[in-house]
């Protein structure tokens, strides 16, 4: 992707239209699994990869999987269904109320929090779903120093703003989608408004916003966490530690995080392109990752297991033509990377690669 802009990533994108239904179908299923498991696992959920696709795809928890992770895993289904259900009523403005609204079917419901200060005391606090922050809110930067958010005070009235901003600017039509999306997303993030999962609202607000104008959406992956948050990161120290600037930032105030969002958008587009468009038996896809397999038995054996979940390694000798020791080989590597598992109940293979074609 050397050469590759926005604009030929785009570009290539609109080339493909319309997508034939079966195209639309493996899109959907693809980015319900990857945006879910990502926009969780960024924080802290610890369902992984397979669970988070058999959880979604099929209703099934397998393995050991905390009870909080599964129901937050579901909910974001949900919340991810209501946002693009919202983003087609594209006559009707963004409003608080929907935010609060995708806020509670996240969080579900109250709860407390536990911490243990320096002395050793416990302290508590409760979470509100789909209510705006009763107490200040702040982070420690890996470099060590607090960073605050807007005071509890402060939100509501930053939020009105926000929000009539947007649909403003979004009348004006000057802002590109996907720079309209960036920059809400940093303007909401110094907001901060709610006391648990604004990074999560974050992100599916951006996808409403490209949803709205007709673009994919994407997925901040959380292997690129560390890129992700520096970019806000370096924004921050353009735009200076006052919330209140943060929260009215200008384009050119977050030239970091705009850099990073468009190469992040320019390449999940592009992959989108070349996942519908990508014909080869020997090129899969896992969590956003073309994996392009050097020999043709990976893709063999991988499809004899969609097929036949229940084969054995001998059923997998006469289907590959090819000795146990090397099979066993292959497995070995397929499973060390998580494209596939066998159960462990009734031995059946689960793939969670899938393929190009």
């Amino acid at each position: 992707m050397k050469y590759l802009t926005l604009k030929k990533a785009l570009a290539a994108w609109q080339a493909i239209q319309p997508l034939s239904e079966r195209d639309r179908n493996r899109l959907s299923r693809r980015f319900t699994v990857d945006f879910n498991y990502n926009n969780n696992h960024i924080e802290g959920n610890t369902l992984t990869y397979g669970q988070t696709e058999l959880l979604l795809l099929f209703g099934k928890v397998i393995g050991e999987a905390e009870v909080r992770d599964v129901h937050e895993m579901t909910a974001s289904n949900v919340g991810l269904q209501m946002m693009s259900d919202e983003a087609k009523m594209k006559e009707m403005p963004l409003s608080q109320h929907f935010i609060r609204t995708l806020h509670k079917t996240l969080l579900r419901e109250d709860y407390t929090v536990y911490r243990n200060l320096p002395g050793g005391q416990q302290t508590s606090y409760v979470i509100h779903a789909g209510q705006y922050k009763t107490r200040p809110n702040s982070v420690i930067t890996r470099y060590g120093d607090r960073f605050e958010y807007a005071s509890p005070e402060e939100t509501p009235s930053l939020m009105t703003d926000l929000i009539d901003w947007y649909n403003e600017e979004e009348k004006r039509g000057k802002l590109s989608p996907i720079e309209l999306a960036a920059l809400f997303h940093y303007r909401y993030i110094r907001i901060h408004p709610f006391e648990d999962g604004n990074g999560r609202i974050a992100r599916l607000l951006v996808n409403f916003i490209l949803s709205r104008h007709d673009y994919p959406m994407v997925v901040v992956r959380s292997r690129n966490k560390r890129a992700y948050l520096e970019a806000l990161h370096q924004s921050d120290l353009t735009v200076g530690p006052v919330p209140c600037d943060g929260a009215h930032a200008q384009l050119k105030d977050i030239a970091p995080f705009m850099k990073y969002f468009t190469e992040m958008v320019m390449t999940e587009v592009y992959n989108d392109v070349l996942f519908v468009t990508e014909k080869d038996e020997n090129v899969w896809w896992y969590d956003g990752e073309r994996i392009a397999f050097r020999s043709p038995n990976y893709g063999k054996m991988l499809r004899a297991m969609l097929s036949q979940p229940t084969l054995t390694l001998s059923d997998m000798q006469e289907e590959l033509g090819i000795n146990k020791s090397a099979i066993q080989k292959l497995i070995t590597q397929l499973t060390d990377k998580k494209y596939v598992e066998r159960g462990e109940k009734d031995g059946s293979w689960r793939v969670f690669i899938t393929p190009s074609t």
